[in-house]
């Protein structure tokens, strides 16, 4: 029977084209690799690769076997990924990603009354703009805008974020209330670039203004909020968050083209185990009735902050 290290190098090698290749992908020196591929080809009794100055091409044998091999990959990464999600239920963990601006605003507030609820539940929290994978087991659920939801995956839609354009009230009180979008020409514009993607607004503002640069592009959402607070320009963020936050004021109505829709989602193999039920019979109403207090507070905060921005810029003799 042959060891599954000399299956995994072979698959290597096969994908790499040499043994050179699958040395650096597997993390080991090129003559364990030659010698795993020796022990494979003996242990089958199959010559699977032609050996050449230009590489390791695989032989008729070599490519039949291929497909199989890969299946047994697949099927050890499931077993893997199934394994370590038994050992963190039986140990009462439940490890749980979303972007740092979620879980600053939608999860962390509410963890004290989840404990209370459910207090022989650990919560790892992973606050971090980069997507875990789910199905690798990086985490068992995730909290995330615009998530993408796929077989081995199932999500519930919790809440959507409009957005629209935000300033410092002392930026907006030094350079006065545009008058439209073409105005912010005049105007220091500060975007986001999101790990994969530009933040949710920054493509469709570039978009009304070809040719002007922004003056700060900022690597998320959390940093791209500290940057409109400090005054350094005009830019997209989420209605929910920033009509609550003092220092911000909006001076559009949410943007019908930019919306982001926030989903909670877990692995297809876990969604029935005790511990993600506890989470999502939680945090689901939870985050349905955060997003509607969010909303009419923030819209309350945002009215008082323009009236108040206004007023202010006319007693200076500004419109």
């Amino acid at each position: 029977m042959f060891d599954w290290n000399d299956m995994k190098t072979f698959l290597a090698v096969a994908r790499e084209g040499s043994a050179l290749g699958a040395a650096r992908t597997l993390g080991v020196n090129q003559t364990t690799v030659v010698r795993r591929m020796e022990a494979l080809e003996a242990s089958l009794g199959l010559k699977l690769f032609e050996r050449g100055q230009s590489g390791s091409r695989l032989t008729e044998a070599g490519r039949d076997l291929l497909q199989e091999a890969g299946r047994m990959e697949a099927a050890a990464e499931s077993l893997a990924h199934r394994a370590a999600g038994h050992r963190r239920s039986a140990a009462g963990t439940l490890r749980v990603t979303a972007t740092e601006m979620l879980a600053n605003v939608a999860i962390t507030p509410a963890l004290k009354a989840f404990k209370a609820a459910y207090p022989d539940l650990v919560v790892e929290l992973v606050a971090t703009d980069r997507p875990l994978d789910l199905v690798a087991g990086e985490a068992d659920i995730a909290l995330r805008a615009d998530e993408v939801v796929t077989d081995d995956l199932i999500g519930r839609r919790v809440a959507e974020f409009p957005y629209a354009l935000y300033a410092s009230r002392d930026y907006l009180l030094a350079k006065g209330i545009p008058g439209s979008i073409q105005d912010l020409r005049r105007y220091d514009l500060v975007v986001g670039q999101g790990v994969s993607a530009p933040l949710p607004g920054v493509t469709w503002l570039l978009d009304q203004l070809p040719g002007v640069q922004p003056v700060v592009s900022s690597n998320s959402l959390s940093q791209m909020l500290l940057t409109l607070k400090a005054g350094l320009g005009v830019g997209p963020f989420g209605c929910l968050a920033g009509d609550l936050e003092p220092d911000l004021v909006r001076w559009t109505p949410p943007l019908p083209e930019v919306r982001s829709v926030a989903w909670i989602v877990t692995r297809r193999d876990i969604k029935d185990s005790r511990r993600v039920r506890a989470f999502m019979d939680f945090f689901v109403p939870h985050l349905v009735e955060l997003q509607r207090s969010l909303r009419e507070r923030g819209e309350a905060a945002h009215i008082a902050k323009l009236v108040e921005l206004r007023a202010a810029l006319a007693a200076a003799g500004r419109t």
